[in-house]
C-alpha cells in the first residue's frame, strides 16, 4: 500500500452499500481499504472484508468498535443510520478523521451534531453523492427561479422495498433546491402525504409522492406543471455503485481539507 494513498474505512462494510463502496475502494486509484465496522454478532467480525467480497486480501479484518477505525484511518464513510450520527461525529472530531456521511432521513438535531464535529475536522454530508443527482438539483433550482407560482412543482420518487424513509434524502434535496430557486423556506411549503379528500392543490406548495417496491435503486422526478404545458426533470438509478463511487470521490477529496461541513457541489466544483 503506497503512503500517498488516501486510507477510507467503512460503516456497515458488510451491508450492500458497505459491500458497493469496498469494491470501489478496490478500483480507484489512490484510495485504499482502512478497514470497516460490523454489529456485534455479524460473522465477518474478525474476517478479511475484502476476501468476504471476493476482492484480493487487503490486511484489515472487520471491527465491531468504530473508534479504532477512525483513530487509523484518513476518511470514514458511513451510510449506517441517523441513529449512529451523534457517536461517529464525535469520533471523527476527536480523531480528526474526514467523516463522510451518506445517511438519509436526518433531522435538525443530526445537523447540529455535524456542524459542532465540523469545528475538529472535515465532514462531507449529502442525501445523494450522485454526480447526475447533484447537476438535477442545479437544474431544479435554476427552473424554480426562472419560473412563476402559476407552475405547481410536484416530486415522485421510487425506492426498493427495504427503504426505511420517506420521501427520500434525494427528493428532500430537490424540494430544498426548487424552494431555495423561488427563495422560499422548504418547511413552509412541503405538501406530502396526500389521502382523502384534501381541497384543492394550494399555490406554491411543494408536493412529494413517495412510492416503493422491488429493488428500485433510486428514481427521481422534479414536475414542473402548468396550464396546458409541463416540465418534467428525471435521474434514474441502476445500481447502488453511484452513490459508492460518489463517497469514494468525497473521500479523496476530503483529504487535508480545513474543518467545516461540506456538501457535493463543494466536492464536484458546483457552487455558484
Amino acid at each position: 500500500m503506497s503512503s500517498d494513498n488516501t486510507r477510507i474505512g467503512i460503516i456497515g462494510i458488510g451491508g450492500r452499500m458497505g459491500q458497493a463502496i469496498l469494491r470501489e475502494i478496490h478500483a480507484t486509484p489512490g484510495a485504499a481499504l482502512a478497514g470497516g465496522t460490523e454489529r456485534a454478532g455479524s460473522p465477518l467480525l474478525g474476517q478479511d472484508p475484502a476476501l468476504a467480497a471476493g476482492l484480493p486480501a487487503s490486511g484489515q479484518s472487520v471491527l465491531e468498535d468504530p473508534a479504532a477505525l477512525f483513530a487509523t484511518a484518513d476518511a470514514v464513510i458511513d451510510f449506517s443510520a441517523p441513529a449512529a450520527i451523534a457517536g461517529h461525529a464525535a469520533l471523527a472530531a476527536q480523531a480528526k478523521t474526514a467523516y463522510i456521511v451518506g445517511i438519509t432521513g436526518l433531522e435538525e438535531s443530526h445537523f447540529d451534531t455535524l456542524r459542532k464535529a465540523a469545528r475538529h475536522c472535515c465532514v462531507v454530508q449529502s442525501f445523494n453523492m450522485s454526480l447526475g443527482v447533484n447537476l438535477l438539483a442545479g437544474l431544479v433550482r435554476q427552473v424554480a427561479a426562472t419560473l412563476g407560482n402559476d407552475w405547481d412543482i410536484e416530486i415522485v420518487e421510487m425506492h426498493h422495498r427495504m427503504k426505511v424513509d420517506a420521501p427520500s434524502g434525494t427528493a428532500i434535496m430537490f424540494g430544498e433546491a426548487a424552494a431555495e430557486g423561488r427563495g422560499v423556506a422548504l418547511a413552509e411549503m412541503k405538501q406530502s402525504g396526500r389521502d382523502g379528500i384534501t381541497g384543492a392543490r394550494q399555490a406554491g406548495h411543494i408536493g412529494f409522492a413517495a412510492l416503493r417496491g422491488g429493488n428500485v435503486a433510486g428514481e427521481h422526478t422534479v414536475i414542473f406543471a402548468a396550464e396546458n404545458e409541463r416540465l418534467e426533470l428525471s435521474h434514474k438509478a441502476t445500481d447502488r455503485s453511484i452513490f459508492a463511487r460518489g463517497a469514494v470521490r468525497c473521500a479523496l477529496w476530503s483529504r487535508g481539507k480545513a474543518p467545516g461541513l461540506y456538501h457535493m457541489p463543494d466536492v464536484l466544483g458546483l457552487k455558484g
